[in-house]
């Protein structure tokens, strides 16, 4: 082998030790992990283990017509929840119904209608499919919670009535409910809470006192939850970077922090919020508006089945639509920061569901192909 020969071999090597150790230094984790009190605490950096290219979507399904057959026609999509055939539950609020689709996007029944009487629904807000294979809906307008069959046969419906604006009930494999609602008192109260399948009390998650009217915060840090295969609470309250993890009897086991910069509050920000819910004549000189100075660390929180944890930040993704979510692996380390361009819905066997809005604000149902490169 000539010089030059052994000089390019030398390079080739060297280029590659260089890619194989600025990988796993890319991929070296750089927080903490301690035990206090018997609880799991990892604190992570600002910065992810990976780039964002470990993670892609590739859209695969829409349901949704402008024109065309009922069936695909939408008036008001407020959520969206799969069963494990992969079946696709769209509630319909303006027509208080629910629409099945199959996993191909092809109409299959609808459940429910509007009305006073049993199994009827008034101003349906959210739904949620459970372990024991039953559809759960939120019927603010009823406040009621429905319960049917997954064929869409009515079962029950439970009270709620001594529960102000009860939010986005999450029901575990023993039937106990997860949900939100608020005290309005001296001062206006959010409540987490564990519930048995009557709605009794089990234990009180956390709760965050709110500003009282005619005192607004239009930016309110507010709870989020969800409930994994194991029965444990993921919850966080946005007014600092902080997720916690319950076991199904309340004791906190897993504490995930993440140090990361806030983000302002901007002027347009402010004005777009007022001209919303004002108009152009300004918020009512009656009211007063507190303002943050600085956006809440993060706004929505979302679990695969996988164990992963998605949190939206405020942080917009500058070459196209959408805002980057951090997302932590099932033992609370920071892996990624990924830009999506909607808010998950649903993530099942690698798929991501999605309720999105063209220009002209038709609604669609999306679904997406997730695919980890990692």
């Amino acid at each position: 082998m000539n010089f030059r020969n052994i000089c390019v071999s030398f390079v080739c090597i060297l280029i590659i030790i260089l890619f194989i150790s600025c990988s796993q230094q890319k991929t070296e984790w750089k927080g903490t992990i301690e035990e206090v009190d018997g609880v799991t605490v990892v604190k992570n950096p600002k910065e992810p283990m990976y780039d964002e290219n470990v993670f892609v979507l590739e859209e695969e399904l829409s349901i949704g017509e402008v024109e065309g057959k009922e069936e695909y026609i939408f008036s008001r999509i407020r959520d969206v929840d799969v069963d494990g055939k992969g079946n696709i539950y769209v509630l319909d609020s303006g027509e208080a119904h629910i629409k099945v689709f199959n996993k191909n996007g092809e109409y299959v029944r609808t459940i429910g209608k509007k009305g006073q009487g049993p199994g009827e629904m008034q101003l349906p807000g959210s739904i949620s499919l459970t372990p024991g294979n039953e559809v759960i809906i939120n019927d603010g307008g009823a406040r009621h919670l429905h319960f049917f069959n997954l064929s869409g046969d009515y079962l029950k419906s439970i009270s709620q009535t001594n529960m102000s604006m009860f939010i986005r009930p999450k029901v575990d494999s023993q039937n106990n409910i997860i949900a939100s609602y608020i005290i309005m008192d001296n001062v206006v109260t959010s409540v987490l809470k564990k519930f048995d399948s009557e709605l009794n009390e089990i234990f009180t998650i956390s709760s965050y006192k709110l500003a009282k009217y005619p005192i607004i915060n239009p930016f309110f840090p507010q709870l989020y939850w969800e409930i994994t295969g194991e029965d444990n609470i993921i919850w966080g309250c946005a007014d600092k970077y902080e997720i916690q993890i319950l076991n199904p009897k309340g004791q906190l086991i897993l504490k995930i922090i993440k140090d990361y910069d806030p983000i302002d509050i901007t002027d347009e920000e402010k004005e777009k919020w007022i001209k919303d819910n004002w108009g152009e004549q300004g918020v009512s000189s009656d009211v007063k508006v507190t303002w943050n100075e600085h956006h809440n660390p993060f706004i929505y929180l979302s679990i695969d089945d996988s164990g992963r944890v998605y949190l939206r930040t405020y942080e917009k993704v500058i070459s196209g639509e959408g805002y980057y979510y951090d997302v932590f692996d099932s033992k609370g380390k920071y892996i990624v920061k990924v830009p999506i361009k909607v808010q998950p819905q649903v993530w099942r066997k690698n798929k991501l569901y999605a309720i999105e809005e063209d220009e002209d604000g038709y609604q669609y149902v999306k679904r997406y192909q997730v695919t980890w490169k990692i």
